[in-house]
């Protein structure tokens, strides 16, 4: 792979499953050495992407370069320089952990003292010696999750693919997710990442694309996306959500921007610049309305601020149409 190309290149690649278009002219790309997230909610289009990028789907059209080559015309030769970490662990759990890597070993035609060494470097590099000869039936989600990541690195690939690899795991296991893919990056390796966990990709990335509808509507870094939506963020949760259209109505007078009205959470919130006596302004203005605060408060504007303002909504999961290669 050139140093001067990009590792992963996507142009207005379109898929589409029946009546429903997965993807609708997705462009991005990835840097030597970078983590690159796609941000959003299932039924985004990511999972799509990633399977595309991957060779394990086809583009209905558009161009998709990997390692500097084309996922349809060079995708036997791709295989073998790629590394795809999906949802869920793709492990034996009849198996034990070392098998399990000695078995991918032998599938990439590695030689055997290759496939041995490997292991052992793997199994210790992501905590899994003392588990190594135990049935990963035997192991926790957080384990099965390091195991699966291991077993896409028997070969060293330059681009490794992670769709949603933290799904499912504790704080504590997602964490030690985290600390492992800036390993990767430190040691060469250019990563996507796909997520629906705002504060994953506010922590990993380098890059950000906030996808939806299976188009980049967004692109940046956390900061970059952040300072899209004001300085900072004005919310009032309120005592009663029969009250909120009232205090939407006020915040109009404060704000940068057209307030977001959060039914569920009995929020109201708003981009805004700060100045003395806001804060105190507001409330006299709420209280000459006679509606009850709950709480009111002034933030940083987060990632989820900037998905709302962006797509109206959050990023809260919803099933995404896959369709399986053949």
């Amino acid at each position: 792979m050139a140093a001067d190309k990009p590792a992963v290149l996507v142009e207005n690649v379109r898929k589409r499953f029946g009546e429903t278009e997965a993807l609708r002219g997705l462009d991005l790309s990835v840097q030597p050495g970078q983590i690159v997230c796609l941000l959003g909610p299932n039924g985004a289009g990511k999972t799509t992407a990633v399977r595309i990028m991957a060779t394990l789907l086809r583009p209905d059209s558009g161009r998709v370069e990997v390692a500097g080559l084309d996922v349809v015309r060079d995708a036997h030769r791709l295989r073998s320089l790629i590394g795809l970490t999906g949802q869920y662990a793709a492990v034996d759990e009849y198996l034990t952990g070392r098998e399990n890597l000695d078995m991918f070993g032998r599938l990439y035609k590695l030689p055997r003292r290759a496939t041995k060494a490997r292991t052992a470097e793997l199994l210790a590099r992501f905590e899994l010696t003392d588990a190594a000869n135990r049935p990963v039936k035997t192991y926790s989600g957080g384990m099965r999750r390091r195991l699966d990541l291991a077993a896409s690195l028997v070969v060293s690939p330059p681009v490794l693919f992670l769709d949603e690899p933290t799904t499912g795991l504790d704080p504590r296991s997602r964490l030690g997710m985290w600390e492992v893919v800036r390993g990767l990056t430190a040691a060469g390796t250019s990563v996507l990442l796909t997520t629906q966990y705002l504060e994953e990709a506010d922590q990993l990335a380098d890059d950000i694309y906030v996808i939806d509808h299976g188009q980049a509507i967004a692109h940046g870094t956390a900061d970059q996306l952040k300072s899209q939506i004001g300085g900072e963020r004005l919310e009032i949760t309120m005592a009663d959500p029969g009250d909120l259209e009232l205090a939407a109505d006020v915040l109009r007078g404060f704000g940068d921007g057209i307030p977001h009205v959060d039914t569920e959470r009995r929020k109201v919130a708003v981009a805004v610049k700060s100045r003395t006596g806001l804060l105190t302004d507001v409330v006299r203005e709420l209280d000459g309305t006679g509606a009850g605060v709950q709480d009111l408060a002034m933030r940083r504007p987060t990632l989820d601020d900037v998905f709302l303002v962006l797509t109206g909504h959050s990023a809260e999961p919803v099933a995404e149409l896959v369709e399986v290669a053949s």
